[in-house]
C-alpha cells in the first residue's frame, strides 16, 4: 500500500494503494462538492506511471461524506483517459447514485457537431479543409436549388401539398408586420442622399437636382437594396431559425417519415410569400426615401413643395421603376433561398440554431450585392 495524499487546504482527500500487481485501488474522502478544491486528475496519472503497469483500476468511497456534479466531472476524466490508455475501471465501489449516473452517460452518447474542436491545425489542413467544405457546399446549394424549382413547377401545376394559411401568415410577416422597419430606414437612407447631394449642388446653385438625385437613387436602386438588407437580417434570419429548430425537433424528420414533402410544405410557402411582398416593399421604400429627401428639400433647401415633386415626376422614368421592382423580386428570391437553404442545413444543436441564421444573413446580403451588380451592368449594356 502506497502513501496517502491529504489536501491540506481542501476537505476533501485523494489516496492510493495498489493491493496487487496491475491493479491501483483509488481512495477518496472527504466532501467532493464545487465548494472544494478539487484535486487534479493528473495526480493519478503519474501515480499510475510511477510504478509497474496498471490494468485496473478500482474505487474506495466508504469515507466520502458528501458529493455532487464535482465529483462526477472528476471519475468523468479518469474514465475517458483509462479508457483511452486500454485500463479496465471498475466503478463498483462509488456510491450508487454516482454508478447511475455514469451509466447514463454511457448509454446516451454525445451527440456529433454539438463541442465544437479547438485543437490546433496546420495552414494547409485548414485551406483543405474549407475547399473541401466549398465544394460540398456548392453541391448542397446546386441541390437545394434544384428542389426549390420542382416545388415550384409541382405548384404551378396545381400538385403542391401545403396550407393556404401559412402563405397567409408568411405574407403578414413579410409584409405588414415589416412596414415599421422598412419606414425608418428608407426615410433616413432618402434623408441622407438629400443632404449629401445638397452639400455638393449648392455651391452650384442647383438645389432642385436634389430631387432628382434622390427619385433615381431610390425607386432604381437604394429602395430596393435597403429592402432587400432588412429582409435578409429580419426574415431571412428567421426562416433559418424556424427551419433550423424544426430539424433540431427532428420535425422535418417526422414530415418525410409521413411522406409530406419539407420543401413543399415549409420552403414553398416562404418563398412565395417573401417575393410577393418584396416588390410591394420596395415600392414603399421608395415612396418613403423621397419623403425623406422631401424633408431635407423643403426645411434646408427652401423648395417648394410642388417644385421638389415636379422635379421628381420629370426625373424618373417608368424604367427606373420597373428595374427597381424587378432588383426587388429577385432579392425577395435571394434573401427566401438563403434563409431557407442554411435552416435545412443547420445541424442537431442549439449553437447550429445560431449559427444557420447568421449564416443566412450574410449569404443574403452577399447575394444582393452580387445580384445588383450583375443587374447593373446588364442594364447598362441594355442601355436602359
Amino acid at each position: 500500500m502506497t502513501d496517502i495524499k491529504d489536501m491540506e487546504s481542501a476537505p476533501c482527500n485523494l489516496g492510493f494503494a495498489r493491493p496487487d500487481d496491475g491493479t491501483l485501488l483509488i481512495r477518496l474522502a472527504g466532501n467532493w462538492t464545487l465548494g472544494s478544491e478539487i484535486p487534479p486528475a493528473d495526480d493519478i496519472r503519474k501515480e499510475i506511471e510511477s510504478g509497474p503497469r496498471i490494468t485496473h483500476i478500482a474505487f474506495d468511497t466508504k469515507e466520502v461524506e458528501d458529493w455532487d456534479s464535482a465529483l462526477l466531472t472528476f471519475l468523468t476524466r479518469i474514465i475517458d483517459r483509462s479508457s483511452r490508455d486500454g485500463e479496465v475501471v471498475d466503478t463498483k465501489g462509488l456510491p450508487e447514485g454516482v454508478q447511475r449516473l455514469l451509466a447514463l452517460k454511457a448509454a446516451v452518447p454525445e451527440k456529433k457537431g454539438v463541442r465544437k474542436e479547438t485543437g490546433k491545425t496546420s495552414f494547409l489542413s485548414r485551406v483543405g479543409g474549407e475547399a473541401i467544405d466549398f465544394c460540398r457546399s456548392t453541391g448542397e446549394i446546386l441541390a437545394f436549388i434544384g428542389e426549390t424549382f420542382m416545388a415550384f413547377g409541382r405548384f404551378l401545376g396545381g400538385k403542391a401539398r401545403f396550407r393556404g394559411s401559412d402563405l397567409t401568415v408568411v405574407m403578414q410577416e413579410c409584409g405588414i408586420q415589416a412596414l415599421p422597419i422598412v419606414s425608418l430606414i428608407s426615410l433616413l437612407v432618402g434623408l441622407i442622399l438629400a443632404f449629401v447631394g445638397a452639400v455638393q449642388l449648392m455651391m452650384f446653385g442647383a438645389q432642385i437636382y436634389v430631387a432628382s438625385l434622390v427619385g433615381i437613387a431610390m425607386v432604381r436602386v437604394m429602395g430596393a437594396i435597403m429592402t432587400g438588407i432588412i429582409m435578409a437580417g429580419r426574415t431571412g434570419a428567421a426562416f433559418a431559425a424556424q427551419l433550423g429548430t424544426m430539424g433540431v425537433n427532428e420535425e422535418i424528420d417526422a414530415f418525410k417519415t409521413m411522406g409530406i414533402s419539407p420543401m413543399e410544405f415549409l420552403v414553398l410557402p416562404r418563398m412565395l410569400g417573401l417575393t410577393l411582398m418584396m416588390p410591394l416593399l420596395c415600392l414603399y421604400a421608395d415612396l418613403m426615401g423621397i419623403l425623406g429627401g422631401l424633408i431635407v428639400g423643403v426645411g434646408m433647401l427652401d423648395l417648394n413643395v410642388m417644385e421638389y415633386y415636379n422635379q421628381t415626376m420629370a426625373s424618373v422614368s417608368l424604367n427606373d421603376l420597373f428595374i427597381g421592382l424587378f432588383q426587388g423580386m429577385v432579392f425577395g428570391v435571394l434573401v427566401a433561398v438563403a434563409g431557407c437553404l442554411r435552416g435545412m442545413q443547420c445541424g442537431r444543436s442549439a449553437s447550429a440554431v445560431g449559427d444557420a441564421a447568421t449564416s443566412a444573413v450574410v449569404t443574403g446580403i452577399v447575394s444582393i450585392i452580387v445580384a445588383t451588380a450583375i443587374i447593373t451592368v446588364v442594364c447598362n449594356v441594355l442601355g436602359i
